[in-house]
Formats: structure tokens, C-alpha cells, sequence
């Protein structure tokens, strides 16, 4: 019988494996050496792994589907250290983009749909997508072409004025028909 844990979630020590092949780890036996202060070329492995002690660095793969595999020689605390920067900086720079809702009943006015407009402008020039829906309610189900209707004079609306574009078509879903308009790309 197992000993039981401490903890409910304390399952032992976690082993983190490295996700590049370093030093005697590195399988080919030619690599493309790349790197600061050496003459870049192809070398037998056993050369580079020396090049590199000789430096004080390691020798990392960092394209292992080339031919042949493309090895730097840096220190590889200080690689993973630069890898994890960029990530984050990719991370900070990519578009946060929302999806907001915007609901309209069967029987919504125009004067309504307008008020509903400036809402959508607002969301697609802060650059989130806007999802329209129709919701029925009970009986009303039965005006659901009026509820498309409705939805593709509001996508229309915002087309022409050169606000949006359709992603999604109408579509049902259960109770509601829904479209999906995404701010129009900068020229």
C-alpha cells in the first residue's frame, strides 16, 4: 500500500524538463553554430560542445528541424531569461478584442434600434465585436423573420457607414437569432 500524501494535492516534487536539447543532450551529429564571437558555420557536435566550454557558455539547439539542427552557443539561463521576456512583450502587444452584446425583442422600434446603433459604434471604435441578438420571447417566435430583418437593417446600418463588417451571418441559436459584426480593419 502507498503511503498517503500530507496534502490531498501534494503529489511530490514536479520535474520540469527543459524544452531544448543542451550540451551531451543534443543528438545530430553536425549542427549549424550560430552565435556572438565565433565564426558561424557547421561543425561536428563534439567540436561545438568544446567550443562552448572553452567560452564558459552552453550550447543550445534552437532549430532542431533544420538540416542540420542550428545550435547557439549563450548561457542558457540567460537565453530562457530573454525567451520569457519576448513572450511577455508579444503578450502586452497583442489585441485584447471583447465580444459585447447588444439585445433587441421582435418588435423593437426604430428609435430604439438607433439608440442601440450609437452603443455599437462606440464598442466597434473602441475595437470589440459586437453581438447582435433577437431574443424571443413565449409566442413571438413565430415573427422570427422579422427579427432577422431587424438585425440585417442594424448590420447594414453600421456596413455602410463603414463602421463594421458581418462575421457571422443570422443565425439561430434556441430563442435568439444572432450576428456577429467586427470593426472594420484601417486603411
Amino acid at each position: 500500500m502507498k503511503p498517503k500524501p500530507s496534502r490531498p494535492y501534494d503529489r511530490g516534487p514536479r520535474i520540469k524538463e527543459n524544452p531544448h536539447r543542451i550540451n551531451e543532450k543534443i543528438t545530430a551529429a553536425e549542427v549549424r553554430l550560430v552565435g556572438d564571437n565565433i565564426e558561424q558555420g557547421i561543425y561536428p557536435v563534439a567540436k561545438a560542445i568544446e567550443m562552448a566550454y572553452e567560452l564558459g557558455v552552453d550550447l543550445v539547439e534552437i532549430s532542431p528541424l533544420a538540416v542540420p539542427p542550428v545550435c547557439k552557443l549563450v548561457d542558457y539561463k540567460k537565453f530562457l531569461y530573454e525567451q520569457k521576456k519576448k513572450q511577455k512583450e508579444i503578450k502586452a502587444n497583442a489585441v485584447k478584442q471583447l465580444v459585447k452584446e447588444i439585445r433587441f425583442g421582435p418588435n423593437t422600434d426604430d428609435h430604439d434600434v438607433d439608440f442601440k446603433l450609437k452603443h455599437a459604434r462606440s464598442f466597434l471604435g473602441e475595437g470589440n465585436k459586437v453581438r447582435a441578438y433577437v431574443f424571443f420571447r413565449g409566442r413571438t417566435i413565430i415573427y422570427k423573420q422579422r427579427g432577422i430583418d431587424l438585425l440585417m437593417r442594424f448590420a447594414n446600418t453600421l456596413i455602410e457607414e463603414g463602421v463594421a463588417k458581418l462575421e457571422m451571418e443570422p443565425k439561430e441559436e434556441g430563442k435568439k437569432v444572432a450576428i456577429l459584426l467586427a470593426p472594420k480593419g484601417k486603411k
